[in-house]
């Protein structure tokens, strides 16, 4: 699988490796699904997994270090996050976690200051059972936007500076808010969750050229559009960001479905390829449970996207035309934008 370099020189798979259903989300999982997952990833040459404390109150970091204890650590990159700090709450321990189905024995605190940073890493490091974090992204910073510039940011790039960890991001599901946090600090990397994708690209109005401007690379997340996206066929129960989709949604995203069908690819494989047609695109980090989640990652993945289904798009007012595609056959208007990626 080929890699896309980070300014720091981290290469991130094309496709990396989410495990937020690691942590139980939703619903139970095993630990027995979870190494499968990641050895079927391995096998088929993914080398970048993502995770953060938030995911079942750090079940989701405890698994993934485990799955991959045995694997070279100079063979792989291993992102997590910091923002929520995971303290003790045995006053709820009684209890089920809200949307991971894991006791709620612990509890997170939002705290995006210098020693609350030093600390989630520290805790993570132990759950991760690792010696060093490759990216750390600053978790959902949207109502903390000044705490996470003048403590997390700043610890950070501190702690990439001494060589601790390899690269500094912010995870978010905006786009206005990270173009700020590039703006305003030294980041490395944006894990963009919904707002880049064959759904929605007003990213393009901010972080995407912001991005490229200063060589921050951009990792698309929900890809899918919290489902939207993630079948064939759009169902009339759908949910796009995070909730039942308006009919209007569902109307769109039906047009582009027929769209793709014409062109003898499926919805889900042109979401998963989509972002990647971007210059600031490193990496497309998909959601896994289990081994057969990877196969059809990767099934989807390694479909053939003719150009004439992009133009067909932008032509029918379903795409814009402004969105970076690589090829010959792309509008005009796209090929003017694209650059060159570079890949190993």
């Amino acid at each position: 699988m080929e890699s896309r370099a980070l300014r720091t020189g981290l290469q991130l798979t094309e496709i990396g490796m989410g495990v937020a259903q690691f942590g139980n989300l939703n619903r139970e999982t095993t630990d027995e699904a979870s190494v499968a997952a990641v050895d079927a990833a391995w096998d088929a040459g993914i080398r970048y997994f993502d995770t953060a404390p938030h995911y079942g109150l750090g079940l989701s970091e405890h698994r993934l270090g485990r799955a991959l204890a045995d694997r070279p650590r100079d063979e792989y990159v291993l992102s997590t996050k910091v923002g929520r700090l995971l303290v003790p709450s045995p006053e709820t321990a009684d209890r089920m976690d809200d949307g991971f189905m894991v006791p709620a024995d612990v509890k997170r605190v939002w705290d995006f200051s210098r020693d609350g940073v030093l600390r989630s890493i520290e805790q993570s490091l132990e759950r991760l059972g690792a010696d060093r974090i490759d990216i750390v992204y600053v978790h959902d910073p949207d109502d903390h936007g000044d705490e996470a510039l003048d403590g997390a940011f700043p610890a950070l790039i501190e702690l990439r500076d001494q060589g601790v960890i390899g690269a500094v991001g912010t995870g978010m599901n905006q786009s206005a808010m990270p173009a700020r946090f590039v703006r305003e600090s030294d980041l490395d990397v944006v894990m963009l969750a919904g707002r880049y994708t064959l759904f929605e690209q007003d990213s393009l109005d901010d972080l995407l050229p912001l991005a490229l401007e200063r060589g921050v690379g951009i990792v698309a997340a929900a890809i899918y559009n919290s489902g939207l996206m993630s079948a064939p066929t759009v169902p009339d129960d759908a949910y796009y960001d995070y909730g039942p989709a308006p009919a209007h949604v569902i109307e769109r995203a039906r047009a582009i479905a027929a769209t793709c069908e014409e062109f003898g690819v499926t919805l889900p494989e042109a979401a998963i390829g989509f972002p990647l047609q971007h210059p600031a695109v490193v990496s497309v980090v998909v959601g896994t449970r289990t081994d057969a989640h990877v196969a059809s990652t990767l099934e989807r993945f390694g479909a053939r996207l003719p150009d004439g289904l992009w133009r067909a798009l932008v032509e029918r007012g379903l795409l814009r035309a402004d969105a970076p595609i690589r090829g010959a056959d792309a509008p005009a208007a796209t090929a003017a934008g694209a650059k060159e990626v570079r890949s190993a």
